[in-house]
């Protein structure tokens, strides 16, 4: 990346602070801003407020779940937004069919516990 790149943005929306540290930290590492959502009602709120490259998003998030998020993501008026890679990470796949993830938007998924290399591989794929 030549140094006057501007870093990509990532928003990682996931209320686990173990989780959210070690990404953050991971992704930091490999150069990517990273925007933080607790919730996901705070998820359109960020993606609105400031430029992002692509969205981590936790299924199991509280107030909109990662599916709602998705969904609200691809049903925006912005272009800017609504065409965001957005990579799921969820424990519990099983409780959803990749169909439901494709239904809703999602353009891939991690499982947890989250593989690391398996992360930084997605992102760079899909964000650059």
């Amino acid at each position: 990346m030549s140094p006057t790149a501007t870093p990509k943005t990532i928003l990682i929306a996931e209320d686990s602070s173990v989780i959210l540290s070690l990404t953050r930290k991971i992704l930091e590492q490999q150069k990517y801003r990273i925007v933080l959502a607790k919730n996901g009602g705070e998820v359109i709120r960020q993606l609105e407020s400031q430029p992002v490259d692509g969205v981590l998003m936790d299924i199991n998030i509280p107030v909109r779940n990662g599916i709602e998020c998705t969904r609200d993501i691809r049903a925006h008026a912005d272009p800017r937004i609504n065409q965001l890679p957005v990579i799921a990470i969820t424990g519990n796949a099983n409780n959803y069919s990749m169909e439901q993830f494709r239904e809703a938007g999602v353009t891939d998924y991690l499982p947890k516990p989250l593989d690391f290399d398996a992360l930084v591989r997605v992102v760079r794929q899909y964000v650059g």
